[in-house]
């Protein structure tokens, strides 16, 4: 407890329990979610109708406790804590579903449906992507409903299904298109983005994610008229989509600045210093140093990242048989898409650095673009406040993610959408989709307060 200033007393509890490996009721809401598997092949309806049954349990009434969605399988749990109606409701959601989980690399002991804690952390699938954020969620509306908590706004909960597989069964998608009304928002936090990061067990700063890139993909094709191998001739398919990829592989977009990586930019200056500060705080103004922005974008593909849109090859394949010329060769380019930038526009600058109109450029699957978010004043200065109080000194930086989550489908309906989540998570993500994912117990048990305390300092008299 050393240089953090926690005053909640049910918070002061719980971190004496992480010590002694107790259990609490948080760590029980995790451990049932951990313990019902919600990969693809069984659904997430199980694990929405337990939570549900846990807050009707609590006296939340039937009719602000919902299950609905695309399929029986598929079902979503939404949830909402009455306020006064002074301002609109805040969202807030997080994924039910996970990844599939193969037994195969998982060590031994661990089960990836059984919340096992050992060395300070708990594993099992989902405790990091982001079951631990539901169970924050679960929790603090029962913690605040048996303190008599009467919030200024209502509070809805949206807990959901297929953010890993997407599709026509995803819900926050299912829910915007069909029942609008029971999610409609003043804005959106989502626990699936944002949060603390943890390096060699320090703590480095927390996130407040406001944008997102874009996933587009496009396919490029090459045709010839084939023929014997033993028969060469100049025209090759493969040759031509060869040819092509190189000179993607050498395509640079342009650098693209907003209110959120300006930001970013700056205060990752202020405090991390070191020989990039100068660049880093050189990107931060208004006009940005091009040649700054080009040294940090050849010196991180994170910053390269967050500073354009970016496209790269991922498949390729060619030809029909070995004895024979090839008469088509195609190859998927994946591109993740500043906010701002059109798919025409990355469309036409692709054609252009292919530089051979014989080259068939088509869309080959794309998420539909979204603005970035503005960033709030109420919830940044929340954020800070809390942070400072929990973690004295911890720097607060907005992001924007160069991946991509259910916060686009809200951004692109006009909810302000903002990734945020107190639980501080490793560099490597955990291992999160992998064998032994992982989450800090102590993590855990500071992003439930941390939540507690965001959802009163947010929806409080």
């Amino acid at each position: 407890m050393t240089g953090r200033s926690f005053t909640a007393g049910t918070f002061l509890w719980l971190a004496g329990a992480a010590l002694h490996g107790q259990s609490t009721p948080a760590r029980d809401v995790l451990r049932q979610l951990v313990e019902i598997d919600t990969t693809p092949a069984f659904g997430c309806t199980k694990a929405a109708e337990a939570m549900a049954a846990r807050l009707r349990a609590a006296g939340f009434a039937d009719s602000d406790v919902i299950l609905a969605g695309a399929r029986p399988e598929k079902q979503n749990l939404v949830v909402r804590f009455r306020g006064s109606g002074e301002a609109k409701p805040i969202l807030l959601i997080a994924h039910l579903d996970e990844v599939d989980a193969p037994r195969e690399g998982w060590d031994a002991g661990l089960d990836p449906f059984r919340l096992t804690e050992r060395g300070g952390y708990f594993y099992g699938r989902g405790v990091g992507d982001v079951k631990h954020g539901v169970a924050a969620l679960v929790y603090n509306f029962l913690r605040l409903r048996a303190e008599g908590f009467a919030p200024r706004r209502d509070l809805v909960v949206a807990l959901t299904a297929d953010e890993e597989t997407g599709g026509s069964a995803n819900g926050v998608s299912w829910l915007m298109r069909n029942h609008r009304d029971w999610i409609d928002a003043e804005y959106c936090l989502n626990l699936d983005a944002g949060g603390g990061q943890i390096e060699k067990g320090r703590r480095l700063r927390m996130t407040v994610q406001t944008g997102e890139k874009s996933n587009m993909s496009f396919r490029v094709e090459a045709k010839s008229q084939g023929g014997h191998s033993s028969l060469p001739v100049k025209d090759n398919a493969i040759y031509r989509l060869a040819a092509g990829l190189t000179r993607i592989a050498a395509l640079q977009f342009p650098f693209r600045f907003n209110e959120t990586t300006r930001a970013y930019f700056e205060r990752i200056a202020a405090a991390e210093g070191g020989e990039s500060a100068a660049d880093l705080k050189a990107v931060s103004q208004e006009p940005p140093d091009l040649d700054a922005a080009a040294r940090l974008a050849e010196s991180s593909p994170y910053y390269n990242s967050i500073l354009r849109t970016t496209c790269v090859a991922t498949r390729m394949e060619g030809g029909h048989a070995n004895n024979a010329l090839p008469q088509s060769a195609g190859a998927v380019i994946n591109c993740r898409v500043f906010p701002g930038d059109s798919a025409a526009f990355v469309r036409e600058t692709l054609v252009q650095a292919l530089a051979d109109r014989e080259l068939a450029v088509s869309p080959a699957g794309a998420n539909p673009l979204a603005p970035a978010s503005p960033m709030l004043p109420e919830l940044m200065g929340a954020v800070e406040r809390i942070a400072a109080e929990m973690w004295p000194g911890l720097p607060v930086y907005p992001v924007m993610d160069p991946w991509a989550s259910d916060s686009l489908t809200l951004r692109r309906a006009g909810v302000p959408t903002f990734g945020v989540n107190g639980a501080f998570g490793e560099l490597d993500l955990g291992n999160v989709h992998g064998a032994n994912e992982r989450i800090p117990v102590q993590s855990f048990d500071e992003g439930v307060e941390f939540t507690y305390r965001l959802l009163k300092a947010l929806a409080g008299r």
